[in-house]
């Protein structure tokens, strides 16, 4: 699954004062070379040619670059937790622990995604996040009673500690939070 962090739009090579370029050493791999945005941390062109073309009319283009993004560390992804991982995941976490409740088809959780990505990364190291696909893993939603989603509940010492139905603001999930910190 890819996930767009951010558009970004950048000028050709060609274009940039060469000062701004700095190229990798050892980078080069079969006849391949990267230049380093310095400007843009996390980003390198790859300036040989691709060996993907297009056919506009009778002539074949193609492309003389592209971005490569190296900075997939920076991206938080809240991991799943199954019937198997509930235990050891969740109820026997030293740390408070955020659940969301979801499906794929659920339209308000797809919003509320985003929100608990966020949260994942600013609260990281105090807060752990994870995501329970109700439909992979119905005996948990059962046992929790959950019969709305989403529904996020918290986690202290391996109980229940707050719960929160629908798909609210943000401000709604951190005042839920910093309770329990």
């Amino acid at each position: 699954m890819a996930v767009v962090l951010e558009s970004l739009a950048v000028p050709r090579a060609s274009a940039l004062p060469s000062a701004s370029l700095a190229p990798v050493a050892g980078s080069s791999v079969a006849r391949r070379s990267y230049v380093r945005f310095s400007e843009f941390r996390g980003l390198k062109l790859q300036t040989a040619r691709s060996s993907v073309s297009m056919s506009f009319g009778s002539r074949p283009h193609y492309r003389s670059g592209r971005i490569v993004c190296e900075a997939q560390e920076t991206a938080v992804e809240v991991p799943a937790v199954t019937d198997s991982s509930w235990q050891p995941l969740v109820l026997e976490s030293d740390s408070p622990v955020l659940v969301e409740f979801w499906a794929p088809w659920c339209g308000p959780c797809r919003m509320i995604h985003p929100v608990i990505d966020k949260l994942a990364k600013q609260y990281a190291g105090k807060l752990k996040c994870y995501k329970v696909n109700t439909d992979e893993n119905p005996s948990i939603a059962t046992q929790y009673g959950i019969r709305s989603i989403p529904t996020v509940l918290i986690f202290k010492n391996g109980e229940k500690r707050d719960a929160v139905i629908g798909a609210v603001p943000e401000s709604t999930l951190t005042t839920c939070i910093e309770k329990f910190l």
